[in-house]
This record gives C-alpha cells, sequence and structure tokens, in this order.
C-alpha cells in the first residue's frame, strides 16, 4: 500500500505557493525608481560684445593687437555653472565691462567642441584638443594672449571681480614684460586687507615632509586676500566639510612670508617661495599633496557640492579610479545619487 502522505505534502505545497504569489512584496515587480534632476547646470549665453571670431587666431591677435588690444579666450564648457557666473558677472555685468570691450577681443572656445581653430598658420586643431594643448582640466580657463599670439597670463575657475580686475590690469598695461604676475600683485593688493582667521582643523607647521599618515591640504593666503573671508564664513564653517577635514592635516601658509620651512620633499623654502615654485597666483588657494605628491588643487571659487566632493576625492584616494580630473569622480557620485532618486544641487542657489 502506497503511503497518502506524498499527495498531503503536494497539496501543502501548493497551498504555500498560492500563499507567497498573495504577498505584495513578492508578487509585484520591483518598482521603479525615477531618477533624479541635476539642479544648477546653466545654459551659456554670450554678450553680443564677444567677438564673433573666424577662429583663425593669428588673425584675431593682429587685428587686436591693430587697436591696442589683447585677445581672451574663454576656455567653457555646455552646463559648467562657473562658465555662467564669470561671464554674467565679469563681463556681461562687470562694473568695468566698458574696460574690457575697450582693451580686449573676448572669443569663447568649447573644451568639448569640434569647430577648427587655427592656432597658428601652421597649426590647426578642433576646441577639445585646443584645450588638451593649453591643458585645460577645470571651466572656465581664461588664456591671454600678447600681439605675439603668446599666453602671457592665465586663470582657472571663477574668479571675484577684484581680482579678475587686477589680472585684466596685470595684462592691459603689459607689466607682463617686467614682472610676474605675483610680483605686480604684491605691489597692488593691501597688505592689511584681510586678518588671518583660526579654523579648529589648521595646524601650525614648519616641516610638511613630517605629514605621512594623512593627506596635506596646503591653505595659501596672504593679507590681501580678497576672498579669503569668505572661504571661511562660507565652506570652512559648514559641519560636513569640517567633518571631511578631520580626514586631513591642514596648514596655512602665508605667501608674503619669509620664514623658514620645510617642504614636502624636505627642502629648506619659505612659504613665499614655495608659493612661488607652485606657481601659486590666487589666494585663497588650496593644494592637496598624498605622499609628498601633489593630487590636485583649488584655485577658484567652488560651490559646495565640489567643494566637498575635491576632499572626498583626495580622502578617498580616488585619483586611483579618475586620474584626469576630480570631476570625474564628482559627476560619477551625482550619477549614482540620481540613479537612487536624489535630486543633486551643484550650486548654493
Amino acid at each position: 500500500m502506497l503511503s497518502s502522505q506524498p499527495r498531503r505534502l503536494r497539496k501543502f505545497v501548493l497551498i504555500t505557493i498560492i500563499a507567497a504569489l498573495s504577498v505584495p512584496w513578492l508578487a509585484q515587480a520591483e518598482e521603479v525608481v525615477t531618477p533624479g534632476q541635476l539642479i544648477g547646470v546653466k545654459a551659456l549665453s554670450h554678450p553680443d560684445w564677444f567677438k564673433n571670431s573666424f577662429l583663425d587666431l593669428a588673425e584675431d591677435v593682429e587685428e587686436a593687437a591693430a587697436q591696442g588690444k589683447h585677445v581672451i579666450l574663454i576656455m567653457e564648457m555646455e552646463g559648467c555653472p562657473y562658465c555662467y557666473k564669470m561671464i554674467q558677472e565679469n563681463f556681461a555685468n562687470a562694473p568695468y565691462r566698458d574696460f574690457i570691450q575697450e582693451h580686449f577681443d573676448v572669443i569663447a572656445l568649447d573644451t568639448k567642441g569640434d569647430r577648427k581653430v587655427a592656432v597658428t598658420a601652421e597649426m590647426s586643431m578642433t576646441e577639445k584638443e585646443m584645450a588638451e594643448l593649453y591643458q585645460v582640466r577645470f571651466t572656465p580657463t581664461l588664456i591671454f594672449l600678447d600681439p605675439d599670439n603668446r599666453p602671457v597670463a592665465r586663470i582657472t575657475g571663477y574668479r571675484h571681480l577684484d581680482d579678475f580686475k587686477l589680472v585684466l590690469d596685470y595684462v592691459q598695461e603689459r607689466a607682463y614684460t617686467q614682472q610676474d604676475f605675483n610680483q605686480y600683485a604684491l605691489a597692488r593688493r593691501d597688505a592689511d586687507l584681510y586678518q588671518f582667521r583660526a579654523h579648529p582643523h589648521i595646524q601650525d607647521l614648519d616641516d610638511l615632509s613630517q605629514v605621512e599618515d594623512t593627506p596635506l591640504a596646503i591653505l595659501f593666503e596672504d593679507g590681501g586676500c580678497v576672498a579669503c573671508d569668505a572661504l571661511h564664513d562660507g565652506h570652512l564653517a559648514d559641519p560636513h566639510i569640517r567633518e571631511l577635514l578631520e580626514g586631513f592635516t591642514l596648514v596655512r601658509l602665508d605667501t608674503r612670508s619669509e620664514a623658514p620651512l620645510i617642504d614636502v620633499r624636505g627642502k629648506t623654502t619659505t612659504p613665499k617661495a614655495f608659493a612661488e615654485a607652485l606657481g601659486i597666483h590666487y589666494r585663497p588657494s588650496i593644494v592637496f599633496f598624498d605622499a609628498g605628491s601633489e593630487v590636485t588643487r583649488i584655485e577658484g571659487d567652488l560651490y559646495r557640492f565640489h567643494f566637498g566632493g575635491f576632499l572626498e576625492y583626495v580622502a578617498g584616494r580616488h585619483a586611483e579610479s579618475f586620474p584626469d580630473s576630480p570631476f570625474d569622480y564628482i559627476n560619477a557620485k551625482a550619477a549614482e545619487l540620481m540613479a537612487a532618486g536624489q535630486d543633486v544641487f551643484i550650486t548654493d542657489d
């Protein structure tokens, strides 16, 4: 005689399956997440007095020189909030807009663009190839050309109105034929404009080569810094930024100081000479080192999402996965957040 147990077991399994299918989280398909949005992307537009160039730079420079002008190349990227801010605040609505029009021809170029540019009579390339030629890593990057089509000044990132005007004066006066920008700025800036601010994470070190256990963040300031107070009142006072800074050794150097200093390589120098060796032209600037090698730097005003992203990039050693730019890491992070349904605010508006 066959046992009746198999029949009862089949009945039990069937009832169990039906019951399971009646449970909503098992029966229904996985919910589709609505992607988040990227908030703060800006569509670029230019003042009508920007030059409508045929992209023959030698010709543009020659035409500008005939009128006693210099050429400014704005290397920009569509959607870049810093490009938008600089064009609107430092050009279109600048208090010295007439000065720019009188002394400069301004040409906008797309760092991802495919338009052909004749850089010289012998060399032509696309806009994006030109961005590589000039080693443009961040937008906007402004390149000032002299009458011989040679770069004589450069700005990376957004600059405060007063700082930008100083660069304009430096080029317009042709001071580049006599001195570098740091020498020019030192003579022009009020040395008592800014008083150094205390911060709980800033350490007083005179031997940078001893920093081994954490990445090193060097904040370069001086008494003539226009934007330093804003940095301390803004990003450096933010709780999330302060939490990120716990993963760093943060040191401030006065770019006018001649005090003894051991740099990251163990060389005896001064804060002033070290800043000059690094090519620091903007205050405040932050240069990040890890194991004695520079990782990246901040040389312009950043919104908080990007400022924090730079700190994460260095502290998390994401340069190993994103060697070209911190913004590659930041963009990947933003994409991940949006895929999870979060809106990402890339500006502080």
